[in-house]
């Protein structure tokens, strides 16, 4: 069962990873698996070759908590695999709500993490702000096009992967950052194996590389670095905002015209210059739900801690 739990929390992280500007490292933080997740991955290293050496291949997967990286990426995988083009759709036939939806998601996230931490101070407010500046600072980049050379798909792996298990950054908005995010679809689409294994190698390097780092502030400067994230996430709730203008556009593997960058406007400014319904209640109803599940996790996960 605790396991099957993990492989759900995993198909919530990738089927937040699917949305340009959400993070399933967000989802991995509120679902209380992002400790163990850095933590599993950390320990692939070159001391876990002893292990296979002296104790097996057996011991050497349980070392790593192997079962619990599989429920975690098989759930990945499956949404990616399944629920990308349910995603896509309700983004583009549904996007109000579903934007309030990942919106109160955020908040409620926000509140969270800062109940993480035990104590404020000035430094601590400082990284806060740092982070909250970053992330915003973050989104109103413009797209840079990188050509997307083996080496530049290898680094943008890197990059990508490394922005999926931190809250508040999410990977394939880095890739569209980079211009390398049609690219990555079309190689996947195409299925041009010499690209996708650059990208996957990156992302191999960069995870096992990252984790280390990510996971080593947790542990020693744990309220610190809850602080910074948790400004990160703070900071992208602009990319989030469900009422926005396009003002550019930009064409995806599939030969459509799809939004690249956006305007944020009031609701009263949506429907004067779109002459569409901003969908307020509808907006407040799905914050609502996002803030009452999030508010459900916590509860839970309180209980299994108790009953543990």
């Amino acid at each position: 069962m605790n396991y099957f739990l993990t492989y759900l929390k995993g198909m919530a992280m990738g089927a937040a990873d699917v949305v340009p500007g959400v993070s399933g490292g967000t989802i991995a933080f509120i679902t209380g698996i992002l400790d163990t997740l850095l933590d599993s991955i950390r320990r692939i290293n070159p001391k876990l070759l002893q292990v296979i050496r002296t104790q097996g291949a057996k011991a050497a997967f349980m070392h790593i908590n192997g079962p619990f990286l599989i429920a975690v990426f098989g759930g990945i995988l499956t949404s990616i695999f399944t629920l990308a083009k349910l995603i896509s759709y309700l983004l583009e036939a549904h996007p109000i709500p579903i934007w309030s939806f990942f919106f109160g998601l955020i908040i409620i996230s926000v509140v969270h993490m800062l109940k993480q931490v035990k104590g404020f101070s000035v430094g601590r407010l400082l990284l806060f702000a740092i982070g909250a500046v970053f992330a915003w600072g973050i989104t109103m980049l413009s797209p840079i096009a990188i050509e997307a050379t083996h080496l530049n798909v290898f680094l943008g792996g890197c990059v990508a992967i490394c922005a999926m298990l931190l809250p508040g950054i999410s990977g394939s908005f880095i890739l569209l950052l980079l211009g390398l995010y049609t690219s990555v679809l079309h190689a996947a689409k195409s299925f041009d194996i010499g690209l996708l294994c650059m990208f996957g190698l990156g992302c191999v390097v960069g995870l096992l590389s990252f984790s280390h780092l990510l996971s080593a502030l947790l542990r020693k400067y744990h309220d610190a670095t809850i602080m910074f994230l948790t400004g990160l996430m703070l900071g992208t709730l602009g990319k989030i905002w469900p009422w926005k203008q396009v003002l550019t556009w930009r064409e995806n593997s599939h030969g459509e015209m799809v939004p690249l960058l956006e305007q944020n406007l009031s609701p009263m400014q949506f429907e004067a210059l779109t002459g569409n319904s901003a969908q307020l209640l509808m907006a407040v109803i799905a914050m609502l739900v996002a803030i009452v599940l999030v508010w459900g996790l916590e509860v839970f996960a309180a209980k299994q801690s108790v009953d543990e």
